[in-house]
């Protein structure tokens, strides 16, 4: 045990072991694991964002995970690296819902394992009211669920929508005899 500004901290090695309300009285804590999950679709794109606004939660560095891959699929090695760490006494911090995944059932499932097999918390942090650390009651648990699955469908139908206008715009650049790709160059006068 530490000593720190009359709060006595200590790390919970035993989930089993709950403070009562008397405990809480005597300012004892649960220093909790604080992990924050960042990902950018690509290589190219710069994570800078996500990582300034998860720091400011006080998650130490060792502790930040980073993929630069694409969020449809949950087959990311530091998010896999990430879930080995996450156990009951740990709070995940993400930025926004679409940073975690875009795929409705995938994103809903990862969201139930984090929170109810491993008994994890998660925070959002552009959308406060998915903070699992509050209403840890029946309705606290129904609004959680209830606007997460709201949000996945949007990621999910917003992640179509950009494929779908993507596949649109290329299809009226066709139309407009615009091609794609480099220009040709001429073969060498040589060469035949």
């Amino acid at each position: 045990m530490v000593e720190f500004m009359r709060t006595t901290v200590f790390e919970n090695k035993n989930p089993s072991i709950l403070l009562s309300e008397e405990d809480d009285i005597q300012n004892n804590m649960i220093t909790p694991k604080l992990i924050e999950y960042a990902r950018v679709s690509t290589s190219r794109q710069n994570e800078d964002r996500q990582i300034l606004a998860l720091k400011e939660m006080g998650v130490p560095e060792k502790n930040i995970y980073i993929d630069k891959l694409t969020g449809k699929d949950f087959n990311r090695p530091q998010y896999k690296k990430m879930l080995k760490k996450i156990d009951s006494n740990t709070v995940l911090f993400i930025k926004s819902i679409d940073r975690l995944g875009r795929g409705y059932q995938d994103l809903s499932d990862q969201w139930r394992s984090i929170t109810k097999q491993k008994q994890a918390d998660i925070v959002v942090i552009d959308m406060p009211i998915l903070d699992t650390r509050r209403e840890k009651n029946l309705l606290g648990t129904f609004i959680s669920d209830l606007i997460l699955a709201l949000l996945s469908y949007c990621s999910a139908n917003e992640f179509n929508l950009i494929h779908q206008r993507q596949a649109e715009g290329i299809a009226a650049a066709k139309a407009r005899g615009v091609k794609r790709g480099r220009p040709p160059k001429p073969l060498p006068a040589n060469l035949l």
